[in-house]
């Protein structure tokens, strides 16, 4: 997966002018825009969008200290005006274009490499199982996204879930943990620059059909699921796991995401210092590249 990763900075490279889709991502590293772009954002700290603009800014630098017209390098890198290339450039560098022009001031943004950098010798605990195809029974809405503390609106729709809802849930439920399933899916393009809404569904795990005209059902197929337990301070334990999936036990695993809603659940006790979540990741073996 790092040499796809890392072909994909070469590909970005050589595009720097062009408009650089989703579809042309998909295809060089072999997962889907959305579930690259998530991975990409933990392993670098920055979202993919954020890292383009940060390496057009950078070239673009370089070639007003070689004379190049502020005019010509704002629409060669994709901004409609010359006054938004010139408000981007002052927030990347500090400096407007055309003082950097005068005085030769430069300020650099390396190209990434990707490589696995073991530190610490903590080892992840996990397990992969096989589940077969299931439904997922209870509430959901659209909630704005949040990468850390507890979302609000999330605890909302916990709060919303009649006494009537519960006991329907309950009645479907036949699925381990036997308890309340979080499902997050549907992310809005804004999702790694912690903008826009996803859908949020809280319920059961089930192999019967919905049968309550007020509760929603998510099909969630057969697959192969990397499932990860982890106790400690709730929600940051939580949130720090699944960084670390997607930053470092993805890259260096044998398996790589399948295009399947996460899920996770929670044991609350009480209190929010020691608590015990699983987050299961839906996985597929990697397919090894053919030889020649």
């Amino acid at each position: 997966m790092l040499q796809e990763f890392n072909h994909l900075m070469d590909y970005i490279e050589t595009h720097l002018t062009e408009e650089i889709s989703g579809k042309d991502i998909s295809k060089i590293v072999g997962l889907s825009d959305y579930h690259f772009k998530r991975m990409f954002s933990y392993m670098a700290g920055m979202s993919l969008n954020e890292y383009i603009k940060n390496r057009r800014l950078s070239v673009a630098n370089v070639e007003l200290i070689n004379g190049a017209k502020v005019t010509d390098i704002a629409y060669k890198y994709g901004y409609q005006s010359i006054e938004g290339f010139s408000r981007a450039f002052r927030e990347w560098s500090g400096f407007l274009p055309s003082v950097v022009t005068k005085n030769k001031i430069q300020k650099s943004f390396p190209k990434f490499s990707f490589f696995i950098d073991i530190r610490g010798g903590i080892s992840m605990e996990f397990k992969i199982e096989k589940k077969e195809k299931f439904n997922i029974v209870g509430v959901s809405k659209r909630v704005p996204i949040q990468f850390e503390g507890e979302n609000h609106a999330i605890l909302e729709l916990a709060q919303s879930i009649t006494e009537q809802q519960r006991n329907e849930m309950h009645q479907l439920a036949d699925l381990y943990p036997h308890q309340v399933l979080n499902v997050s899916y549907d992310f809005d393009d804004g999702f790694l620059e912690e903008k826009g809404y996803l859908t949020h569904m809280i319920g059961f795990a089930t192999t019967k059909e919905n049968t309550f005209d007020d509760l929603e059902q998510l099909f969630i197929e057969e697959s192969l699921w990397a499932i990860f337990p982890n106790q400690g301070p709730f929600p940051a334990t939580l949130q720090e796991t699944t960084a670390k999936i997607y930053s470092e036990w993805l890259p260096s695993s044998d398996y790589e995401l399948a295009d399947i809603p996460g899920i996770s659940f929670t044991k609350h006790n009480g209190t929010s210092e020691n608590v015990y979540s699983e987050i299961w990741m839906p996985v597929k073996k990697k397919v090894s590249d053919k030889l020649g």
